[in-house]
């Protein structure tokens, strides 16, 4: 059991890297991907509220389908 998710921390921690060094080198050219419309944005003068409403829905569509194990 402990041997199975040893394996799961180690995927979850390789697609955050992969993710990480993407924003890191593209994020300059991704920067529509969080202002879409739709998407919440309250900004006030000490207070920034940010809820990416139709980003998540898209990239929900686009998820990849887990293989069965």
């Amino acid at each position: 059991m402990l041997h199975q998710a040893g394996k799961y921390i180690i995927i979850i921690a390789v697609v955050l890297l992969i993710i990480g060094l993407i924003l890191f080198f593209f994020g300059n050219k991704m920067h529509w991907l969080f202002n879409l419309p739709g998407d919440i944005k309250i900004e006030k003068k000490n207070f920034r509220f940010y809820f990416p409403l139709v980003t998540m829905f898209i990239l929900s569509i686009l998820r990849v389908k887990e293989p069965k194990v």
